[in-house]
Order: C-alpha cells, then structure tokens, then sequence
C-alpha cells in the first residue's frame, strides 16, 4: 500500500477540525452580533475580504503581530521568529508579550496547520516581500491555511517605508485599535523627530558613506537601496549609501552577491551589518582577509543592521535613533 502524503493527511485534519462535511463546504459563518456590521478589508494582494463582522481572533506572522501591536491590536497567536533559544523573547517580535500570544511555529518552515485551525482565526495576517507570497506560511500549507480563515498581506518591498507603517496603522483601526491613542501618537512623534535628527547627521556629514550587508560562510551581500523601505528612506533624508546599481536577479533580487574573494568591491566609512540570527555574525566576518581590511573593519565602525524591524512608529523610531547616534560618532574621513 502506498504512502498517504502529508499533506493529504494535514487536510483530513484540518477538516476535522473545522466540520468540514462531506460534500466539501465548511460551516456557515456566524451571523453580525446586535449593533456589529460586516467587516470589509482590500489587502496588498488585491484580495478583498468580507467577514459578517470585525474579526476578534488575530493569527499574525511575528513582524506583523509586532507592528498591529504597537497600533494596539493583540493578536492570539503569532508564527514566525518570536521565541530565543533560551526562552526570551526574539527582537522580531518587538514588544508582543510572548506568554501571552499562542505560538504556531518559530522558525522558517514551522506552521502548525493543526494547531492553527484549533484557535478558529477569524483573520491571519503576514506581511510580503514577494508579491502575493505571505511571510513565514509554508507553501505546502497555502491550501490548508486559506480553508480555515481569510488572510491580509501586507507588502513590504516596493512600498515607501512610511506607507507600509501607516498600511499597518489603518488595518489596526480596522480591527478597531484606536489610532489616536497617547502611545501611538507619543511613537509617531517620536519617529519624526528621529528622522529629523537622522537628517541633520546626514547634513553634517556629507562625506559619510553608509553600506548594509548581510553574509553567510560562502558570499557577502551588499544591499541594494531600492528593495529595502528603510534604507532607501534613510537615503531620502540625505545618508550617503553606498549599494550596486542593480540586484543580482539570480538570488531574487535584494543583493548583489560578492565572493569573499571580492569583498572589498565596495567600500564605505560605515557598515551596517545584518543583526538576524541566521545572518554570519561579526566575528566570523573577521576571520575573512578581505573583510578585515576594509577601513570600516578596521576602524570598528561596524553596527547592526536591523533588517527585521516592524513596521510601526515606535520601531523605526528606536532604529533611527541608534543610528543616528552611531553616525554622530563616526568617522567620515575612511574613504573617498
């Protein structure tokens, strides 16, 4: 007798949790409580969701479950990297209280379909960086997960940074957080005034060039400006960015690939480098001869690059506010 495949066996159990019958459909959605009307959202897809009311059970990849957070929505379960090995909570999660939030899955490929379905979501959301693929949701698991509850993506490439943000803010209200509330308003006050003084650094220091890598034992990748909201928001209010002119389309875009041979292709005074877990750590960069010589390694103005920040006020708020301490400080004498 042959192997049932997994994913045959997932759906079966999906639909038992669900009541799917045997013709196929699932159980009518409730109908509006008193004074509740249908709920209406149109996602970055294009995708237009129409629920008989406001969902209440949020299921949410950790960067998009920390962004709705810091608009006040909280969500009651989360997927993606949210919990460290030793038991505290990951940065990627911003401030999302983990003790309180279920966990579907923590690592790339982790979505517990099973689990997933046991919550009854009204409402998953994940952001994208690839058109119409949401963040963190296994592609063998698409079918299952969009059987269970709708899904809203969020784009998160392609878009200025500042749209993305407010994108979150307005789902947030949707969801019915109050986007007047003193601590959204206190973030994007305080995000403005951290792009303020990130501008003025950038205008007194022209001469200061910044570059973002991230790295792994066989290549370094240099980031291309145009494909990240922050650094190309970054380089909006004056930073001097030093990133190729075109992405290399063989590896999807986002970088261009460098050989450790030809790592100092491009040189800069600052290097902001790839502070995730699964990026090469700083000091294993060091054991790379042409790494060590570049004058930002040498000077020790190397920083970290915090490529999975949420996308609300209050994230980018306390990034732009460290970077621009760190470029205060530097020196922008390095290189021509």
């Amino acid at each position: 007798m042959p192997a049932v495949p997994r994913r045959a066996l997932l759906a079966v159990g999906v639909a038992a949790v669900l009541g799917v019958s045997a013709c196929g459909g699932t159980a009518p959605p409730p109908a509006p409580a008193a004074g509740q009307s249908a709920w209406t959202w149109t996602d970055d897809r294009g995708k237009s969701i129409s629920l008989p009311r406001r969902p209440q059970r949020v299921v949410a990849q950790s960067g998009a479950a920390a962004a709705l957070w810091d608009f006040g929505v909280r969500p009651v379960a989360v997927f993606g990297p949210h919990r460290l090995k030793d038991g505290g909570r990951d940065p990627e999660v911003g401030e999302v209280d983990i003790s309180k939030v279920e966990s579907i899955g923590n690592v790339w490929g982790e979505f517990n379909v099973e689990k997933y379905a046991s919550l009854r979501p009204d409402l998953l959301v994940a952001g994208m960086y690839r058109q119409n693929t949401l963040w963190y949701v296994p592609e063998e698991s698409v079918p299952a997960v969009d059987q269970i509850a709708p899904s809203a993506g969020v784009q998160l490439s392609g878009k200025p940074l500042v749209e993305i943000i407010e994108k979150y803010g307005q789902l947030a209200a949707a969801l019915g957080a109050d986007p007047k509330a003193a601590p959204v308003v206190e973030a994007k006050s305080r995000f403005d005034a951290a792009g303020a003084a990130l501008k003025a650094v950038a205008a007194r220091k022209p001469d200061l060039k910044l570059m973002v890598v991230t790295a792994t034992p066989d290549n370094l990748y240099v980031a291309y400006l145009p494909d990240h909201p922050d650094i190309k928001y970054w380089g909006e209010l004056g930073l001097n960015i030093v990133h190729p002119a075109g992405p290399t389309e063989s590896e999807g875009g986002f970088w261009e690939v460098v050989s450790w041979e030809n790592a100092d292709k491009y040189q800069a005074d600052v290097i902001l480098v790839d502070a995730r877990s699964q990026s090469m750590k700083i000091e294993e960069m060091a054991k790379k001869p042409t790494w060590a010589k570049l004058p930002a390694v040498r000077a020790g103005q190397l920083y970290p690059w915090h490529a999975a920040e949420r996308y609300s006020y209050l994230g980018y708020a306390k990034v732009m506010e460290e970077l621009a301490a760190e470029l205060d400080e530097a020196r922008d004498d390095l290189v021509r």
